[in-house]
């Protein structure tokens, strides 16, 4: 029965090499899994895919719009709305719209569970 993977070698520089052991020993995947998911998530059959979301071990609790924006993968306009609209978890601080991101995450797990609900 043939394999359904193809071999693939390459020689990568250290700080890629220690990024790609921590995103190992993080994500609990194989290396395998981890450049599978990279090239299907950032190339398709039309090109080079623009623009990504890191999730990183070390993102703050608080967020600002954007950071907030990137994390839900929404246009910034698109969250200040909703935030202003009193659609997502939001606080003004200092005239600035800052976001949990538990809050955010747990608002996300609910906001599914009615398909009919957008957020425009």
């Amino acid at each position: 029965m043939p394999s359904e993977h193809t071999p693939l070698y390459v020689r990568l520089s250290a700080e890629p090499t220690r990024r790609l052991d921590r995103a190992v020993a993080v994500s609990g995947k194989s290396k395998r899994q981890l450049v599978d998911e990279a090239v299907r998530d950032h190339f398709t059959d039309d090109g080079l895919v623009v623009g990504r979301v890191a999730l990183r071990e070390d993102v703050p609790e608080v967020l600002t719009l954007n950071e907030a924006a990137a994390l839900l993968r929404l246009d910034s306009s698109a969250l200040e709305r909703a935030a202003r609209d009193g659609e997502v978890p939001a606080r003004r601080v200092a005239g600035r719209w800052r976001f949990s991101k538990a809050a955010l995450l747990a608002w996300l797990d609910h906001f599914g569970a009615d398909p009919e609900q957008t957020l425009d």
